[in-house]
């Protein structure tokens, strides 16, 4: 860090680092005194991760705040410093603008037990936390639910409402009062701060009592109306929530911002779905979702000036539009996007980013940089590596090498009917499935219920699935982990319990188990390289439906033939001859591409173009996975990210939602705890804004023993940056796949109380 330009210093072992803006230069905050904001000020905080892991990326975030009563001197100082240190950081830094009271989720999880704002501000009576303050009064309004804040209001009871928490701060005793209205998860939250405050104002001697019902707490609200004075009444009804249109997040534009002359040119270049080849490297682009959030692009090749008008412009656009001078902007470079503004793009590939970086820095390099993202998976897995390496089985998606015990279930004419062992293999694309896999994890039985649904099964069967997959899990007393998974999204684990003989047959079963009657000839693609990622499908039986890359199996009602493509290779060649016999039992004829006998052309038809190019693997996902709480409180589902996730952010009276792009996983907590009920996930599928498939695989997950899969898919910050928890959260049957984004997954932790 350049610090003759006046910036501050960052020390390298820190992960975040506060300042606050005062006589127009950046004052280092005390660590004690992070998470408390005065609302005269501005501050700049910089959150540098220590450990950069393929789930996250290598970037940095660099805030500004700005307090409800800051002074326009104090946001240009703010702003103008911002400018002038992530120019020393480099492109790798995310720009983010805060205001008080409307935080970004990003934010607000740097301070897990919550954030305070309190009032004044004047420098020479400036003083973020003094321990051992004892003569003090204040009344603190604690709102929130993922994430908590806590505003000074006035020491009266007109402050209080029946719907929030209030803690009445007396120095050496400390009362929360917790609303009528308010959730046991809000409560348990609002107490994590007041036990903050006291371990850090207070040194951990002051008293906490809780006011849960005011007819059982006599002795706490006698010194309640000594401070507040005798109350008239009950207190105001609870205030209504400000939630925001959902569908509104979903309106997605994207504006291309330019000067022309002395104008500048905002003009709108696409509405959802976005595609990733809309950002030129050259420009400056707005993405607008919905008025919630404004982004600015800058490409690695924009101007000087144009990337030192980025907040001017954002501020701009939000005035143009009438939006709340408080939304949220987020400044992002080429290279180095958040997985939020990714996942507004219907793909995104990292592939692109690879080749342009500056000064030629290479591949190798660039992999090494970012911690390993894109760590090649070998092309024959030894399922043994899966035990003793974990993060091979979550980047696999693997609990196990499929080897426990299988059950399937056909759903016909509403109900489950049982398949046959030898035809487990053998599913219609016009029914669905639902298959039970058990295997033993230290010691435990384990359950994963697959629902496999066809592209073309009836809507009626498709609702009977779900009302079947509930039955099987009361059966076994809420213990099954559900997993919903379509043709040809099916995950590599479903994959291997099969063996690599998964064939999916068109039309639909009959009552019997039979298929439809086949017809003359029949083309089956194959397509894997071994037993947890191949699957063989029936295709339109014509020459275009062929691919040089791949393998298809020609059944006639004389001959069975194998087309091998030119493209295919050795491990394909092998496992296509594994899936024959499940197809057919007929001497099969090998047929080499540019090889074929007439009688082949003739079984499809004729000879008609195909794909013969080869085909380049597919790029595999390095999009940081994304974990939300899931709450219905204010009318409909309402989703909050939480940030730099660990274990600790499960908890059993919450439902929360890992989305790994990949799969969705909502791993639901007990109904009677978290409010929203253990709907089907199939129903609560919705078109992300990115307009990405509404088929990935969704697997519901409870707050019961886990089996094996929810290590290392997340960033851990050290227990120290927040505070202490009065509890752990509840473990659940939780797969490995889910446990990947966790650094350390502790599979005995208590319940959460």
């Amino acid at each position: 860090m350049d610090v003759s330009k006046g910036l501050p210093a960052i020390e390298s072992h820190r992960e975040l680092h506060i300042w606050i803006v005062e006589n127009l230069k950046m004052v280092s905050v005390p660590e004690k005194a992070y998470g408390n904001f005065f609302e005269e000020h501005c501050y700049i905080i910089l959150h540098v991760p220590q450990s950069p892991k393929p789930t996250q990326g290598a970037s940095s975030d660099l805030h500004y705040w700005v307090g409800t009563a800051a002074g326009a001197e104090a946001q240009g100082a703010a702003g103008a410093l911002v400018q002038r240190l992530q120019e020393a950081l480099g492109s790798q830094t995310v720009q983010h603008r805060e205001a008080q009271g409307h935080e970004s989720d990003c934010f607000l999880s740097y301070f897990r037990p919550g954030i305070i704002y309190r009032k004044g501000g004047v420098a020479s009576d400036l003083k973020h936390v003094e321990t051992n303050m004892f003569n003090i009064q204040r009344l603190l309004h604690i709102k929130g639910r993922k994430h908590v804040s806590a505003t000074e209001v006035e020491l009266s009871w007109k402050s209080f409402n029946k719907g929030d928490i209030f803690l009445l701060d007396l120095g050496r005793m400390m009362i929360q009062w917790n609303g009528p209205k308010t959730s046991i998860s809000e409560k348990s939250r609002g107490l994590t701060l007041t036990c903050s405050l006291q371990e850090r104002e207070r040194g951990g001697r002051a008293q906490i009592g809780v006011v849960d019902d005011e007819a059982e707490a006599t002795d706490l609200m006698q010194i309640m109306e000594a401070v507040l004075g005798h109350r008239a009444g009950s207190v105001r009804a609870a205030m209504p929530n400000k939630s925001i249109n959902q569908l509104q997040k979903a309106n997605v534009r994207l504006y291309h911002v330019y000067e022309k002359g002395e104008d500048l040119v905002v003009q709108e270049l696409a509405t959802r779905p976005l595609t990733q080849d809309l950002l030129q490297e050259e420009d400056c682009c707005i993405l607008d979702q919905g008025g919630f959030k404004i982004y600015v692009w800058q490409g690695r090749m924009s101007s000087p000036q144009d990337k030192k008008a980025a907040f001017t412009r954002a501020a701009g656009f939000i005035r143009a539009k009438g939006y709340p001078t408080y939304t949220n902007v987020e400044v992002v470079n080429d290279g180095a996007e958040s997985a939020a503004f990714q996942q507004l793009f219907r793909t995104w590939s990292t592939k692109r980013s690879k080749s342009k970086n500056l000064g030629g820095t290479s591949e190798r390099a660039e992999r090494g940089r970012r911690g390993g993202a894109d760590k090649l998976i070998p092309a024959k897995l030894d399922v043994g590596l899966l035990h003793s390496q974990p993060e091979l089985a979550a980047q696999l998606r693997m609990v196990d090498d499929g080897s426990g015990k299988v059950e399937v279930w056909c759903i016909q004419d509403l109900r489950r009917q049982p398949v046959d062992p030898k035809h487990h293999g053998q599913l219609y694309a016009g029914n669905c499935y639902l298959v039970l896999y058990t295997y033993q994890k230290l010691g435990r039985v384990q359950y994963i219920l697959y629902l496999w649904q066809g592209h073309q099964a009836a809507a009626d069967e498709i609702k009977a699935l779900n009302c079947n997959a509930e039955e099987l899990d009361a059966m076994y007393r809420g213990a099954l982990v559900q997993e919903h998974v379509t043709i040809g999204s099916e995950p590599p684990h479903f994959l291997a319990i099969f063996q690599g003989q998964l064939v999916v047959f068109q039309g639909s079963t009959g009552h019997k188990g039979e298929g439809q009657p086949a017809s003359a000839a029949r083309l089956f693609h194959v397509q894997g390289t071994d037993s947890h990622n191949t699957r063989t499908v029936e295709v339109a039986a014509r020459a275009s439906s062929l691919n040089s890359s791949d393998i298809f199996l020609l059944v006639t009602a004389s001959a069975c033939y194998l087309w091998f493509g030119k493209g295919c290779n050795g491990d394909q060649r092998e496992m296509a001859r594994v899936v024959v016999p499940a197809i057919s039992r007929k001497n099969v004829e090998t047929v080499l591409e540019g090889q074929e006998p007439n009688h082949f052309w003739v079984a499809l038809g004729g000879r008609a173009p195909y794909p013969s190019s080869k085909r380049l693997p597919e790029e595999g996902c390095s999009c940081q996975p994304r974990l939300f709480e899931c709450s219905s409180q204010m009318g409909c589902l309402v989703l909050t990210e939480v940030m730099f996730f660990s274990q600790e952010d499960l908890d059993k009276h919450d439902v929360m939602l890992l989305d790994t792009w990949q799969e969705a996983r909502p791993p639901l907590w007990p109904r009677s705890s978290c409010g929203l009920g253990k709907l089907p996930a199939s129903g609560r599928r919705r078109r992300w804004p990115g307009a990405r498939s509404t088929w990935r695989p969704i697997q519901q997950e409870g707050a019961r023993p886990h089996p094996s899969c929810w290590s290392s898919r997340a960033t851990s910050l050290p227990p120290s940056r927040g505070g202490s928890s009065l509890g752990t959260p509840t473990s659940g049957p939780t797969t490995r796949p889910m446990r990947r984004w966790r650094t350390a997954w502790e599979p005995h932790l208590p319940s959460q109380r």
